[in-house]
């Protein structure tokens, strides 16, 4: 390895008692990569009780979680090269250079477009009486309109870190998306208001959005009693 860091919420002095640790790796030039993470994961066993819960591949970016004792959650990450840091990443350094590389960003269309097959397949789930399927769509559906409306504000995208940052105007309308039985009466309402928000909070796919509106609209009709 040639450089380490320190990055998620614990860096700069942040986190609190809850918080996971993250440590981030670049690896050599020759260096194997399932060599080194194989290294770790007997180490973090062998010293620390840690169980090993997934990998999870991003770019050229590997993760390695593990879930100690006391249930802390250790996070760590290795990349290939030196260049192991996203710019605008907040870290504390602990080895090596902090040599940067650009920040992959989702798009507003990405964001939307998901958003609109799951309220489709919400939609298909709910004609079907399938109605456990149906909340979990109408949920995925609501978690990547708040992404979109996170991403229009320049807030945390991932793993909802930015919904609680957004102004509680925004926030109010979406607790009629939040599904409180599998009654079909109130999944169409949450699937209702789930496109009202997803269209509402589509200032940055406007052309999209537009294209779209009537046909999202017929969603909310089709099933209607």
């Amino acid at each position: 390895m040639v450089a380490g860091a320190l990055i998620g919420s614990t860096a700069r002095g942040g986190g609190d008692q809850w918080s996971d640790l993250d440590l981030t790796f670049g690896l050599a030039e020759n260096a194997s990569m399932d060599d080194v993470m194989t290294d770790w994961k007997a180490r973090l066993e062998n010293e620390f009780g840690a169980v090993h819960l997934f990998d999870l591949p991003h770019l050229s970016t590997t993760y390695r979680v593990f879930l100690l004792p006391n249930n802390l959650q250790v996070d760590l990450s290795f990349t290939p090269g030196n260049k192991f840091l996203v710019k605008g990443l907040k870290y504390d350094l602990l080895f090596g250079n902090a040599l940067e590389r650009e920040q992959v960003r989702s798009s507003p269309e990405q964001f939307f477009g998901l958003a609109v097959v799951y309220l489709l397949h919400a939609h298909a789930c709910i004609a079907r009486g399938r109605m456990w399927e149906a909340e979990y769509s109408i949920s995925a559906a609501r978690d990547q309109t708040l992404a979109l409306a996170c991403l229009h504000r320049n807030l945390k995208t991932t793993y909802g870190r930015g919904f609680d940052d957004l102004p509680p105007e925004t926030l109010k309308p979406f607790a009629e998306t939040l599904v409180g039985s599998l009654d079909k009466n109130r999944l169409l309402r949450a699937l209702s208001t789930t496109i009202d928000e997803l269209l509402r909070d589509s200032q940055d796919v406007r052309e999209m959005a537009s294209r779209l509106d009537s046909q999202l609209q017929e969603l909310k009709l089709e099933l209607t009693p």
